[in-house]
């Protein structure tokens, strides 16, 4: 244990007496996070105080001076940007979290990723083998939102432009642009054909009956999200704690639970402490996940901002 507080029991101390924790960005549907948050509540006598749950990861960090939050959940490049903001910290099960998912000194960490994946509905469409599948007759495509806005999104534009492991952003654009003009890309809601991480396809398919989720082999592009706690933590002690609670294996197997797919998830399913039940009803990935670079991304960003009103407004 690191900052101080010498071991968990002190820090569990030092967090009650704090009292509360502010979190930011945590919708209670996404990843299980409202298992987890009331979890974390019960456990420790904690008062969680949920911040802005539909604020990305950029607004995030902009919205922090005023609204204080402890800690941050991010998208990768967002938080390797912004680095100086957060307090180095090393959580208990830090050797089991692979080295290129965290930073070597400790500002932030990777407690969850996930696939970008294509969920459908057999009783409309074919099972989809690919991206290129979408432009046949049949499918009525969604993506997670705004890609200019949205991180799903984005890597949704992002996998359908993998070309033997690279991302082609002009190819993805391509794709929606042609799905636009067929007039079949559309809301959500009246799609039967969703483009989203797997976790959120996973969760609406556990909801509703039938809906299946493929993640395509010619493109499995994946991402994580990262933790880190703000260097200017109202609560220290507690947003330290959190971090424990979500790198332990009760945390981690509850974002299992939501469909996540949890960093210390292979050094746990090597000690046994892995929901083995849970890991079954993940959606089956065809291999390791490609992790786009941060300048990969910040070049398809550039495009998409240039191109995709144009293209597919």
């Amino acid at each position: 244990m690191k900052a101080g507080f010498g071991t968990m029991e002190r820090l569990a101390e030092a967090a009650k007496r704090e009292g509360e924790l502010n979190v930011i960005a945590l919708p209670r549907d996404w990843v299980n996070y409202g298992e987890i948050i009331d979890a974390f509540a019960d456990k420790y006598d904690i008062k969680v105080n949920e911040l802005e749950p539909g604020a990305s990861s950029k607004r995030q960090l902009d919205i922090a001076p005023q609204l204080k939050p402890d800690v941050f959940d991010l998208t990768m490049d967002v938080a390797v940007a912004g680095a100086d903001r957060f307090a180095p910290y090393k959580v208990q099960g830090w050797q089991d979290l692979p080295d290129h998912v965290k930073d070597p000194a400790g500002g932030w960490y990777a407690a969850y990723g996930g696939y970008v994946s294509i969920g459908y509905d057999p009783r409309a469409v074919k099972p989809p083998a690919s991206f290129a599948d979408l432009l046949k007759p049949g499918y009525r495509v969604a993506l997670d939102g705004d890609p200019l806005r949205s991180a799903s999104a984005f890597g949704g534009v992002m996998a359908a432009s993998m070309r033997a492991g690279v991302p082609r952003p002009e190819q993805g654009v391509a794709l929606f642009a042609k799905l636009k003009q067929a007039g079949r890309l559309t809301e959500p809601a009246k799609a039967n054909t969703i483009v989203a991480w797997d976790h959120l396809n996973a969760a609406r398919g556990a909801r509703s009956d039938g809906w299946k989720v493929t993640i395509p082999r010619d493109a499995a592009l994946g991402g994580y999200h990262v933790q880190a706690i703000s260097k200017a933590a109202p609560h220290p002690a507690a947003a330290r704690l959190w971090q424990e609670f979500l790198f332990s294996d009760e945390g981690q197997n509850l974002l299992q639970k939501g469909f996540a797919r949890p960093a210390r998830g292979e050094a746990m399913l090597m000690k046994g402490t892995l929901d083995a039940e849970q890991a079954a009803k993940l959606p089956k990935a065809p291999g390791p996940p490609v992790l786009m670079t941060i300048p990969q991304a910040d070049a398809a960003k550039a495009y998409l901002k240039k191109e995709w009103a144009k293209s597919v407004g």
